[in-house]
């Protein structure tokens, strides 16, 4: 499966370029490099590191409130300038070679006035010039940032959602350890968010992978996020030396029971069941009820003597069952030479995510009391 990856503002333009340096170091595929990078902060570009020079566009260098130095968290200012600017946009288009693709991915920042204001003019021109699916993640601020990047989130996932076919979203605040600053902890954040989305991006793309028993196809993964809304991506992974971090997944879920095991069988069955298990329930990019879930889809990737079969019918059973989903995709990636299990798990449409109805309410109060400010004294 191809996709052109195009990422909006400071945020977006990181977590592409972070995406294409995770295709080279996992052999995942996914991108032949369709990439573009948009900003209205020429300095933006200088930490990207993986993204060609001539995929960097400047928008809005000529406006007069702007000229490449960006538009300081103003979501009005950034959809006003990208609409003038349309006809550029659309030509920088022309680069993705989109009759080529199976879908686009827009990555940005909702707390950004870039990433949620040109984002979402971006989602709105790409759906008018092509029919193929137009995807986005969208990344929350943590809950200690001002109330206006809050504010910017609220609108700007309200319009990535109706815009974009569907909105793989992660949560800053969910992932941030507070014992770091937001800043020093960008790195391991888009670490976590690349390594999730290009499993599923990168389905039947690893270059070492053997033939697979149950094999996922782009289809799958159309047919998973077809559902709209928001999504959501869980992982778990385990070191195969590491039986510690096997037997602390174990104690999590047996509920301290004794289990009687009977072999090897027994525990490589555990251990699959378990990494499903521990994907969907605490590590996904953003916290949600499970039960609110549309569809599904799982994927377990290690050396196939690693996998157990009945592990994997058990995990897959027991993600329908907890999902409530009307469908679960399932498959496994044989990794012949691999030193670890994964379970990744995609839960899209999902409905009942607390984080956003925090945020919602946030913003709301936030508004009243700047309006209430603003009101003229008796």
């Amino acid at each position: 499966m191809k996709f052109a990856l195009v990422g909006v503002g400071g945020a977006g333009g990181r977590i592409v370029d972070r995406l294409h340096e995770e295709e080279a170091a996992t052999g995942r595929s996914f991108s032949n490099g369709s990439l573009l990078a948009f900003d209205t902060d020429r300095s933006a570009f200088e930490g990207m590191d993986h993204i060609p020079l001539d995929r960097h566009i400047l928008v809005g260098d000529t406006h007069p409130d702007i000229r490449g130095e960006g538009v300081d968290g103003d979501i009005e200012l950034a959809v006003s300038v990208a609409r003038e600017d349309r006809n550029e946009l659309h030509r920088e288009f022309d680069k993705l070679k989109l009759h080529e693709l199976d879908a686009v991915v827009l990555v940005g920042g909702l707390a950004g006035g870039t990433g949620g204001g040109l984002g979402a003019v971006i989602l709105e021109s790409l759906q008018t010039l092509t029919d193929i699916p137009v995807y986005a993640i969208g990344v929350l601020p943590d809950g200690g940032e001002p109330d206006q990047h809050i504010v910017n989130a609220a609108e700007s996932l309200q319009s990535f959602v109706r815009l974009a076919d569907s909105v793989i979203l992660f949560d800053n605040d969910a992932w941030h350890d507070s014992a770091d600053t937001l800043e020093t902890a960008y790195d391991s954040l888009n670490d976590g968010l690349a390594q999730r989305v290009s499993a599923m991006l990168g389905l039947n793309e690893l270059a070492d992978a053997d033939i697979a028993e149950n094999t996922l196809d782009s289809s799958d993964l159309i047919k998973t996020l077809d559902s709209g809304g928001i999504s959501v991506i869980g992982q778990a992974t385990v070191e195969l030396e590491d039986s510690g971090f096997f037997d602390r997944i174990v104690s999590l879920f047996r509920n301290g029971d004794e289990t009687e095991d009977d072999g090897t069988t027994t525990t490589l069955a555990m251990r699959t069941q378990d990494l499903v298990q521990e994907a969907t329930t605490r590590n996904l990019t953003t916290p949600c009820e499970m039960s609110s879930t549309d569809r599904g889809l799982l994927l377990v990737s290690g050396p196939a003597e690693e996998i157990s079969r009945k592990g994997f019918e058990s995990g897959r059973y027991w993600l329908e069952q907890e999902s409530d989903a009307a469908e679960v995709f399932a498959g496994d990636e044989p990794r012949p030479n691999g030193s670890t299990v994964t379970a990744s798990v995609l839960l899209s449409n999902v409905t009942e995510i607390p984080r956003v109805d925090r945020l919602k309410e946030r913003a709301v109060e936030a508004k009243q009391t700047s309006t209430s400010k603003h009101q003229p004294q008796d």
